[in-house]
């Protein structure tokens, strides 16, 4: 799950964040139009599921949360992995190995470096391990307990199926085998191209110089990589047992029959589609005063009536958990909750356990920033908008990256996995600035959500601000066959966009396979393709894809003919 989405309105050098249910804000910096060839699309590459390729599509993202301090040194056996120069010790090392640190890892044995990476922890970092790739799994379970338990679902389709059940062990096991196969599939594929593992916690000594463990090594470039942890607020003590983060609600030790879940942004609603479905009962505490803040209203509207209101749910927005106090000695975990303007008591839960989802902090503790007058903001690392990190009197420090959640830009996993590879392009000679609103984000419910570019609100002000009229333009599952012949017509999209030039601001889903559906839609804004273009292209039919392409039939664009959409702004 991942997590957190915040894009600088600013200057490309700001650091922005916002809270952790937020949406992908704008971002006005001005770059080079990108060459279409030049842009990479990202995931866990295909060498993470033990397939060689060479294909183009990567991954990336935080490091560990906790490094043991030993120090071992696996060299790679081939040798793909390019000799460095007479000066360095290497090319580029990389400071963590999550999705993030990998996918740079591997873009920069491709392109010839001699290339080290450093794990503290376990290669796979927070997404493999604590995240994106253990939570799917128990979003697929859950998704398929809701299907068996809907009688009238499944009696459409002229089907009996007798009373579901599950084995908690067995569900628990499926996402640890799950995250164990893709760690060690990481391992192997960084491996057998060169890459070299370093075991040890990095940190930076001086300009061009790492430590790990008790050994000193040097490179001409540098990428932190070092991802986040979960944040958890003052004042909630967790045990790791009855209040607990997603790093501990990740290997499902029990299903508490009522389970309070603080914080209504991705994380807390792919938490409570996991219960809900295990047969527990959830409470959302909000401290904003409607759920699911962060999202397009309209969209955020429709989720809450299908996501929350049928379902064991009920919620307190409004309000902080100004104390939580684990369950002791026979007595119920407790929750002190306070009106979020005046402070004053509002509110005591008494449930059975409470999930902490108030989103992501980074992990950057201890890394040395120091010794290159390198001061953190928040705790992130400052950079650019080329993910060059930025010191205390606003100068880049050469040959210092940093990218993923360590940064703060937008904490997503394929987010981070974009930069690690649009810094390798450029330490090989390439200049390229990442688009940051072309990055989709995606929610796993079921129905899922997904979004890419602007709100509607978001859109409305960039609008006003420089003096342009947005349309809007919507179509519902209702209408697609394919949705109907699975039964699953909820749903709509929506297109956010500029009628005088046809450019494309935002797009919403909520519907059948939505994380699926957005990147025809994220694809076409960083290839700065216009509506006018894009609505001839062909769908196959019937399938989920003909939403989109109503969609975009749908909009009124006032321009005839086709010319190149405005430069990608880089956030």
């Amino acid at each position: 799950m991942q997590f957190s989405i915040s894009l600088s309105l600013s200057s490309p050098s700001t650091i922005c964040r916002s809270d952790s249910s937020s949406p992908a804000a704008a971002s006005n910096g001005n770059v080079n139009l990108l060459n279409p060839r030049s842009l990479r699309f990202c995931g866990l590459r295909r060498e993470a599921f033990g397939l060689n390729s060479s294909i183009s599509m990567r991954r990336i993202e935080s490091s560990s949360v906790t490094r043991r301090p030993c120090s071992n040194r696996i060299l790679a056996s081939l040798s793909g992995n390019g000799a460095p120069s007479k000066e360095f010790d290497y090319d580029l090392v990389i400071i963590g190995a999550g999705v993030g640190g990998h996918g740079a890892a591997l873009h920069a044995v491709e392109k010839g470096l001699k290339t080290a990476i450093i794990e503290g922890d376990v290669v796979g970092g927070t997404c493999v391990n604590r995240g994106c790739v253990p939570s799917k799994a128990l979003l697929a379970v859950s998704g398929r307990m809701r299907e068996l338990q809907n009688e009238h679902h499944m009696k459409s389709f002229g089907l009996q199926v007798a009373a579901a059940g599950y084995d908690r062990q067995a569900v628990a096991d499926h996402a640890n085998n799950l995250a164990s196969k893709i760690r060690s599939n990481l391992t192997n594929s960084m491996k057998s191209l060169g890459v070299d593992i370093l075991t040890g916690f990095g940190s930076i000594l001086g300009p061009q110089k790492v430590k790990y463990g008790d050994t000193v090594i040097t490179a001409k470039d540098i990428i932190i990589a070092t991802g986040s942890v979960p944040m958890v607020p003052k004042g909630i003590e967790v045990d790791g047992k009855t209040v607990i983060t997603s790093d501990h609600a990740l290997k499902l030790e029990f299903i508490p029959q009522w389970i309070a879940i603080v914080g209504s942004g991705y994380i807390g609603l792919e938490f409570s589609d996991v219960y809900t479905a295990l047969g527990s009962e959830v409470t959302f505490v909000e401290a904003l005063d409607q759920l699911m803040p962060g999202f397009d209203p309209e969209i955020g509207k429709l989720a809450q009536r299908v996501l929350i209101n049928p379902r064991k749910i009920d919620y307190h927005t409004g309000v902080f958990a100004s104390k939580i106090t684990p369950a002791k000695d026979g007595k119920p975990v407790t929750i002190e909750l306070i009106d979020a303007k005046t402070k004053e008591l509002k509110d005591t839960l008494e449930v059975d356990a409470a999930l902490i989802a108030t989103g992501r902090a980074p992990f950057t503790q201890g890394l040395g920033l120091e010794n290159i007058n390198v001061q953190t903001q928040r705790g992130f690392v400052p950079v650019d908008s080329r993910m060059r990190v930025i010191d205390a009197s606003g100068e880049l420090v050469p040959h210092l990256y940093c990218i993923g959640d360590a940064n703060g830009k937008m904490m997503l996993a394929h987010a981070a996995s974009a930069q690690g590879i649009s810094v390798v392009e450029q330490v090989t000679g390439k200049d390229h600035v990442l688009n940051h609103l072309s990055i989709p984000a995606a929610c796993f419910t079921h129905p899922e959500i997904s979004m890419v570019g602007l709100t509607e609100p978001q859109a409305r002000e960039k609008a006003e601000k420089e003096g342009f009229e947005i349309g809007v333009a919507k179509t519902s599952f209702k209408a697609n066959t394919k949705a109907l012949a699975e039964n699953e017509g909820e749903g709509i999209a929506k297109l956010i966009y500029r009628p005088d030039n046809g450019e494309i601001l935002g797009v919403h889903i909520f519907g059948m396979h939505a994380a699926d559906l957005i990147h025809e839609a994220s694809n076409a804004i960083a290839m700065g393709t216009r509506i006018q273009d894009i609505k001839y292209a062909v769908h196959a039919h019937p399938t989920l894809s003909e939403v989109i392409d109503e969609l975009f039939k749908a909009a009124k664009v006032k321009a005839n003919t086709s010319s190149p959409a405005a430069e990608p702004v880089a956030a």
